[in-house]
C-alpha cells in the first residue's frame, strides 16, 4: 500500500506540480545540456553563422529528467552578435523537444525553451517586469531564471521564457492552426525588394502587393499552410492601409490596442512601435480576427533607444516624455498598425483608458518596483555566482534603480525611466478633466431575455459590447441612458460575454478595467 501511494505520488509530482515549476516565479530549474563533443560551441557558431535554423542533437536534463535527442541552436540576433563580438560565452540558446522524436515535450507539455542571456539590461528584471505586467492584459508568455550548464561547465543564470507556440496559443485560444505569424525577421533571410512590390518597411503590416513574395522574409508562416496564411496577412493589410474603416472586420483592434499601450507606457521600442516594427506574432483567433502577441521583452523599459521617428538615440528625457502617439502625431503611413487604428476617434479614447490602466494598477501604486525588488533579492545570489555574466554585479544592484554604463551605452534604470514617467504622463491634459466614472455593473436574465444595467457618471456615451462565445466577436450596441444609469436588454442566445466601455470627451473606461480581455459572463 505504502509503495502503491509513493507511486501515485510521484506520478502526481511529474506531472503536476513538477510541471508548473518549469516557469514558478519561485523556482530557478536547473537545465543541463549535454553534447557529445567537445567543440559544440563553434558548432553552434557555425550553423548559426550559416543563417539556417539547423540544430545540434543533445540530451537534456532539467531537475533531474533527462530528454533524449533535443535539438539545439542559438538564437537571437543583437543578443548574440553583440555578446559574441565582445568575446562572452554566454550566449542565448533554443531548445526543441521534439526534434528527433515528435511526441517529446518538456515538462508541462511545452515543446521548446528559449533561454536568452539578459542581453543590455543589467537589471536582469525587464524581461521578466514585462511579461509579468503583459500577462494582465494579453497572453503572453511566462518567464523566470534557469541556471543554465553545457558538458557540465556552468555556464550562468539565464531569462527561462516561454516560447510564443502551439502550446501557448492553445493554453489562450483553445486553438492553434489557423493562420499563425511570427513578425521578426530573420535579418540575413530579408532580400531587396521582389519586382512589382512597393516598398514597406519592417514587419509593420504595411501594403506593399498581393504577391506573397512581397511579405517573405518579414513574415515567418509558422503552421503548414502557407499559401492561406499568406491570404490571410496580404487581406488583413491591404484592408488596414486602403480600407481602415473595416478594420474591425479582420483584426482584433482591443487586443491591439493593448499592445500598443503596452509598448508606449513601458517605453518598449523594440517592438512594432520602434525602430524595426517587430517582435510580435499574429494569430487568426477562434472569432476569425487576426491578433497579436508580443513577444521579446529584454531591451523593454528603455533599453533601446530607437523610435523610427528621430535620427539618433533618445535621451534619457526623451525616454521619460515618450509621447503616446508616436507615429499617429505624424500619421506615419509605414506604421498603418498605429496610424489607421487610432484615427478612429473612439478606438484613440479606449487606447488612452488603457494606457491609463496599466499606468494605475502598476506604476502609479509603484506594484512594478516591489515585485522587482523581490524578484532580485530572489535571485541576487545566483547573479553574484554567474561566471559569465554580460555586466558586473555593481550593474545589477545598481541598474533597477539607475542608469548603468555598458560596453559604450547607457541604459536607463527602470526607476529612474518610470518613476519620471509616470508623473509626467499622469500630469498630461489627456489624462485630466472630467473622466467617467464606472460604477456597479449588473445583469439579469428573464425570458430568455439578458438585461445589463450600468452606473457611470460624466460619460458622454456608454456602450455594450457583447458575444455568444469566444468564437465570435463582441457586437457594439450603445446602452440608454436614465440619470446615471444606462441599461440595455437584448436576447441571451445561450452563451453571453460582455463588457461596458464608458466614453468620454477624452478617454474611456472599461468595466472590467482588463477589457476585452477579461470580460462578465452571465450563465
Amino acid at each position: 500500500m505504502i509503495r502503491l501511494l509513493l507511486f501515485l505520488f510521484a506520478i502526481l509530482f511529474f506531472s503536476t506540480g513538477y510541471t508548473q515549476n518549469l516557469y514558478s516565479p519561485d523556482h530557478i530549474p536547473v537545465i543541463k545540456i549535454k553534447f557529445d563533443t567537445k567543440d559544440w560551441d563553434k558548432k553552434l557558431d557555425s550553423l548559426k553563422n550559416g543563417g539556417k535554423k539547423e540544430r545540434m542533437v543533445a540530451t537534456v536534463e532539467i531537475d533531474g529528467q533527462v530528454f533524449e535527442g533535443v535539438g539545439v541552436r542559438y538564437k537571437g540576433n543583437s543578443s548574440y552578435k553583440n555578446p559574441k563580438k565582445h568575446g562572452k560565452a554566454k550566449l542565448p540558446f533554443n531548445l526543441k523537444a521534439d526534434y528527433t522524436d515528435k511526441k517529446l515535450t518538456f515538462p508541462g507539455g511545452y515543446e521548446t525553451l528559449k533561454l536568452s542571456n539578459v542581453f543590455m539590461d543589467p537589471s536582469f528584471m525587464r524581461e521578466y517586469l514585462s511579461y509579468e505586467i503583459a500577462r494582465k492584459y494579453m497572453p503572453a508568455p511566462l518567464c523566470n531564471f534557469a541556471k543554465v550548464y553545457v558538458n557540465d561547465e556552468y555556464i550562468g543564470l539565464f531569462n527561462n521564457t516561454q516560447s510564443v507556440d502551439a502550446k501557448l496559443l492553445q493554453d489562450s485560444y483553445n486553438t492553434n492552426e489557423d493562420t499563425f505569424f511570427k513578425c521578426d525577421p530573420e535579418w540575413e533571410d530579408v532580400q531587396t525588394t521582389p519586382a512589382g512590390c512597393k516598398e514597406g518597411e519592417f514587419s509593420s503590416l504595411y501594403y506593399v502587393g498581393d504577391n506573397p513574395k512581397c511579405y517573405e522574409g518579414w513574415y515567418e508562416p509558422q503552421n503548414k499552410n502557407e499559401k492561406q496564411e499568406f491570404e490571410d496577412l496580404i487581406h488583413l493589410s491591404k484592408i488596414l492601409n486602403q480600407n481602415p474603416d473595416k478594420i474591425e472586420s479582420v483584426l482584433n483592434v482591443d487586443a491591439t490596442l493593448w499592445m500598443h499601450a503596452f509598448n508606449h507606457v513601458l517605453v518598449n521600442l523594440d517592438s512594432y512601435t520602434g525602430r524595426f516594427s517587430h517582435n510580435f506574432y499574429l494569430y487568426k483567433t477562434p472569432d476569425g480576427l487576426m491578433t497579436p502577441m508580443i513577444w521579446d521583452m529584454n531591451i523593454s523599459f528603455g533599453g533601446f533607444r530607437l523610435d523610427g521617428e528621430k535620427k539618433g538615440e533618445l535621451t534619457n528625457e526623451e525616454l521619460q516624455d515618450f509621447s503616446l502617439f508616436t507615429h499617429f502625431k505624424n500619421k506615419n503611413p509605414k506604421r498603418p498598425l498605429i496610424t489607421n487604428v487610432l484615427t478612429n476617434s473612439f478606438w484613440r479614447k479606449v487606447y488612452i483608458g488603457h494606457c491609463r490602466t496599466i499606468l494605475m494598477e502598476n506604476f502609479a501604486n509603484g506594484e512594478y518596483l516591489k515585485k522587482a525588488v523581490e524578484m532580485q533579492s530572489f535571485i541576487r545570489d545566483e547573479v553574484k555566482a554567474d561566471p559569465n555574466r554580460l555586466y558586473s554585479f555593481d550593474d545589477f544592484e545598481r541598474n533597477l534603480h539607475s542608469s548603468s554604463e555598458i560596453w559604450n551605452s547607457e541604459v536607463i534604470g527602470i526607476e529612474e525611466l518610470m518613476k519620471a514617467r509616470t508623473k509626467i504622463l499622469l500630469d498630461h491634459p489627456i489624462f485630466k478633466g472630467k473622466n467617467p466614472i464606472m460604477g456597479e455593473i449588473k445583469h439579469s436574465v428573464a425570458a430568455g431575455k439578458v438585461t445589463i444595467t450600468a452606473k457611470v457618471q460624466d460619460a458622454q456615451k456608454v456602450w455594450l459590447m457583447h458575444r455568444s462565445s469566444t468564437k465570435e466577436p463582441f457586437s457594439q450596441v450603445e446602452m440608454t441612458a436614465t440619470a446615471d444609469n444606462y441599461s440595455l436588454t437584448l436576447p441571451k442566445p445561450g452563451g453571453f460575454q460582455y463588457y461596458v466601455i464608458a466614453e468620454g470627451d477624452r478617454l474611456a473606461v472599461c468595466s472590467p478595467e482588463r477589457a476585452s480581455y477579461v470580460f462578465y459572463e452571465v450563465k
